[in-house]
């Protein structure tokens, strides 16, 4: 897996996904588009296409810091519960803070994504028991308490077809004007490549990384910033999208290695490709309905999650 196949892969990606859809566009007849067909172009299928990457790359990029930081392969913002907890605090916005703004309810589940994640990493911290299978089993029990709370005040507050939506990620409503948030990705994804050193080292142990002079508290708070940022955007603009930050670290780290430095650039890149696939494939196999982006990554990412299991379970043995 190289860099030089993986761009020209993306731009392939990118170009199918612009002129695929209900509408017709074709890429051979562009110099013929009407105002309509220009329209389309450029307030749906453009802002969905960067709507792809960078979430893509973001929650790709969330989930190898995750790994990192915990030192297990099947850590990420979905066997955390941090998307759970994102869901939460959607909710809570919703019903405490009545008209709440998007930025307003991206900073409550900023703040119930991160005390979720923090909490994760303190029950981590007592837990003797530490093996690679058992501790994502403890983020998804956790999640499921979480989902489960949600939904009961979603009932009670008649609120969950909204809930609902949260759960099942979907692009199709991205347009020109209510997806910039996404952007919050950009800068977070280049301060990760900054810190991607201290964050490997980080993750060999605080007594370890304090004998080298690292700040461990610090290092761990800025990637458990990061990722709870990244998860509370997505989840606020495109829904939940399960199992994107387990699977490709996981694919990148077997044919790359565990070097954080030099795993991200493929992590990132193979992680839009993905995506971008899997939003191809759910536009065309029941065209011209959609199936929404979420189900799409999670019977995917749910058949590759077991696999991955399996592998390390024969490794095992």
């Amino acid at each position: 897996m190289k860099i030089k196949y993986l761009i020209p892969a993306l731009i392939l990606l990118s170009i199918i996904s612009l002129f695929v859809g209900v509408q017709d566009l074709s890429i051979w007849n562009i110099h013929n588009f009407t105002e309509e067909q220009w329209e389309t172009l450029l307030i749906s299928r453009l802002p969905r296409l960067l709507a792809i990457i960078i979430v893509g790359v973001s929650l790709s990029v969330a989930g190898l810091i995750m790994q990192q930081l915990t030192q297990n392969k099947f850590v990420s913002p979905t066997t955390a519960g941090t998307l759970d907890w994102a869901r939460l605090g959607i909710l809570v916005a919703i019903i405490a803070f009545a008209g709440a703004s998007t930025m307003e309810r991206l900073f409550v589940a900023f703040l119930f994504a991160l005390g979720g994640t923090f909490l994760f990493m303190r029950i981590l911290e007592r837990i003797r028991y530490k093996n690679v299978i058992f501790v994502p089993l403890v983020g998804l029990m956790l999640g499921s308490v979480v989902n489960a709370v949600t939904t009961f005040f979603a009932y009670q507050y008649d609120l969950i077809q909204s809930l609902n939506s949260w759960m099942q990620g979907s692009f199709s409503l991205v347009l020109r004007g209510n997806f910039e948030i996404l952007y919050i990705g950009i800068p977070l994804v280049i301060i990760a490549f900054i810190f991607a050193n201290r964050f490997t080292v980080a993750g060999m142990g605080r007594d370890f990384s304090q004998s080298l002079g690292l700040n461990y508290k610090q290092i761990m708070n800025i990637g458990l910033l990061i990722v709870a940022v990244i998860t509370a955007a997505v989840v606020v603009t495109i829904g939940s999208i399960p199992f994107l930050g387990l699977i490709i670290p996981n694919i990148v780290s077997i044919m790359r290695g565990d070097n954080l430095r030099n795993s991200l650039p493929h992590t990132a890149l193979f992680g839009a490709i993905f995506l971008l696939i899997c939003d191809i494939l759910g536009r065309v196999l029941i065209y011209p309905y959609e199936i929404p982006i979420g189900l799409m990554v999670g019977v995917i990412g749910s058949a590759l999650f077991l696999y991955l299991l399996l592998r390390r379970k024969s490794y095992a043995t």
